[in-house]
Parts: structure tokens; C-alpha cells; sequence
């Protein structure tokens, strides 16, 4: 089973832009491999793009970011909030039809209160100018726990009612 088996690949696009237009956030939508299922990209800052744009970025940062959160996930089977190595906040929202783990669902991109960007980090591992990263890092914005918590609601209600949805549709035969 897999994501577009309990919800075709436009309303989890539909998912993404919502939580991105009530955060701000880089929105993503996972599989259980840990793979983008949408290309849906609205970037939440100007360093993020220029962080996954060279290979040691991607996955030194945003990659192994991801892979802990989801493994947390999947241990917990519980909502996760954390930060990349960059120091951007992320959060994921475990999806499970029937005890199967199918992925995440969640955001990131944005400053927890008083959070920094490790502009040494970022330089040393995206092995991008020091100088650029802290202009590019300048302008992001920051969340508050209040808004953040609004954004993880609106999702792990969205996703409950995705698999409420997709149960339906089973019991009535609808899904095979």
C-alpha cells in the first residue's frame, strides 16, 4: 500500500500548499522510503534551494534530517519536531493505514524562537561561500510555538481524515 492507494497525488499536493500557505514552511509529503511523492516546491527561505542545490547539502543536511525525524516517527508512531543540522526547524506527521507505515507528512524552513542558522555548518558541509549563507539566512523568519502547533494540528487532522476517508471507501469496496 502506499500514499496515492488512500488518496489520489493532487490532494496531497492540495495538503502541501496548505500547509505552506498557514506556515510558510517548505511542505513535503513522504513515502515510506523517505522520497518526495509531489513536486510541489515553495521554498519557506532563499537559503534552503541554494542548501539542496549541491549534492553535500542535500544529503548531509537535508537528507539526513529527514531520515532521523521519519525514524523517530516510526519508532514513536508520534508527531516530531526537530531541527537540520543548519538549524531550521521540521516537523513530520506520521501517516499509518492499519498499523502500515506509509510516510510523513510535515514542514520545514522556518527559525524556533530564538534559533541561528549554523552558517559555519552550512558552509563546511554544502561547502557553499560562509558569506552568502548568513546573507541568505538573514531574512528568515522564525515561528512560534502557538502558530506551529496550528500548523501540526490542521495536518494530523487532515491526515486522520484521509485514512477515515480511504477506510470508507474500503469497507465499501470502493478501494482494492
Amino acid at each position: 500500500m502506499e500514499l496515492t492507494d488512500i488518496m489520489p497525488l493532487d490532494k496531497w499536493v492540495e495538503i502541501e500548499k496548505e500547509i505552506n500557505r498557514r506556515s510558510g514552511f517548505n511542505a513535503a509529503v513522504y513515502d515510506a522510503q523517505g522520497m518526495r511523492i509531489t513536486d510541489f516546491k515553495k521554498w519557506a527561505n532563499r537559503l534552503c534551494p541554494s542548501i539542496r542545490k549541491t549534492q553535500q547539502g542535500l544529503q548531509s543536511i537535508c537528507s539526513v534530517a529527514h531520515q532521523n525525524v521519519a525514524a523517530r516517527v516510526l519508532k514513536t508512531r508520534a508527531t516530531v519536531t526537530d531541527e537540520c543540522d543548519a538549524g531550521l526547524m521540521k516537523f513530520a506527521v506520521p501517516i499509518f493505514v492499519d498499523g502500515k507505515f506509509l510516510g510523513v507528512a510535515g514542514g520545514c524552513g522556518k527559525l524556533r524562537g530564538e534559533g541561528k542558522v549554523d552558517a559555519y555548518l552550512v558552509h563546511r558541509t554544502a561547502e557553499l561561500d560562509e558569506k552568502s549563507v548568513e546573507d541568505l539566512a538573514r531574512d528568515i523568519q522564525t515561528i512560534d510555538e502557538d502558530r506551529l502547533a496550528s500548523v501540526i494540528d490542521y495536518v494530523e487532522r487532515e491526515v486522520e481524515a484521509v485514512i477515515a476517508q480511504y477506510r470508507v471507501m474500503a469497507t465499501d469496496g470502493v478501494c482494492q
